[in-house]
């Protein structure tokens, strides 16, 4: 059995990619996210699968409980062959009037908790000679969109630390790549959809089909069991040679 480490896998997309890596059979999953409940999700998910889970509630602000978080998924499971930094928040607001508290915290999670937990467990891979990092970018860290000045420099931060530890990986076994979704319906997007109608100043409905999908050649939203399908193929061995990437799964939104 191989172990995954999932970050913010208590809700939404991170909890739909471990379901996908639960279906296999193949990985024990640590999961992680600041949920009360959330002890209670990975130990419903060990008995639906019958595979082994932990769960830890470190916070991605605090790099020491991201290693301690590394350090007890060891010990649980003698070590960690898979890491997905999917952890992430969002403040949608005009760059004059953007909070510096906003901007710190989502630098801070969406992209500074991926390099302290790749770190953390880099070594052990490098010792094994296999290790699949898998980062949950964005569209956004391809292409910008109006008052989301943090969010979009973070995920185009967490695209180019990808590339770098791909090539740092690679003479190891060591994969490194991005996903980088459209809009999927997860909690974070629907306080989004609130956040822009305020902005914006109009009705949520509009919000979806006006602003949120009005780039998409495929009006809908992407699903997560399609981000942890991908994420599953990343952390195979069939993936030996895909590394650096940052891959679109976005309706195709960045075809245009």
């Amino acid at each position: 059995m191989k172990t995954v480490l999932i970050t913010g896998s208590s809700s939404g997309i991170g909890l739909g990619i471990a379901i996908e890596f639960a279906k296999t059979k193949q990985f024990n999953i640590i999961f992680n996210g600041l949920e009360a409940n959330g002890p209670e999700i990975a130990e419903q998910v060990a008995r639906d699968y019958g595979i082994g889970t932990m769960f830890s509630n470190a916070n991605m602000l605090k790099p020491e409980e991201l290693r301690k978080m590394v350090s007890d998924g060891i010990a649980k499971f003698g070590k960690i062959d898979v890491l997905v930094n999917n952890a992430g928040i969002q403040h949608v607001s005009a760059v004059e009037d953007f909070p510096e508290e906003k901007w710190d915290a989502i630098i801070a999670i969406n992209l500074t908790s991926a390099f302290h937990l790749t770190k953390a467990v880099w070594k052990g891979m490098k010792e094994r000679k296999f290790g699949r990092i898998i980062n949950i970018a964005s569209a956004h860290g391809l292409v910008a969109s109006e008052f989301k000045s943090a969010y979009v420099a973070s995920k185009h931060g967490i695209v180019g630390f990808t590339k770098t530890i791909a090539l740092e990986g690679a003479p190891f076994n060591i994969t490194a790549n991005a996903i980088c979704p459209g809009y999927v319906k997860t909690p974070l997007v629907e306080k989004q959809i609130k956040d822009q109608a305020k902005t914006h100043g109009i009705p949520e409905n509009e919000v979806i089909s006006k602003i949120m999908l009005y780039k998409q050649a495929v009006k809908d939203f992407v699903t997560v069991e399609l981000l942890g399908q991908t994420a599953v193929f990343m952390a195979s061995e069939s993936a030996s040679t895909l590394t650096g990437t940052a891959l679109p799964i976005d309706g195709g939104w960045n075809a245009q």
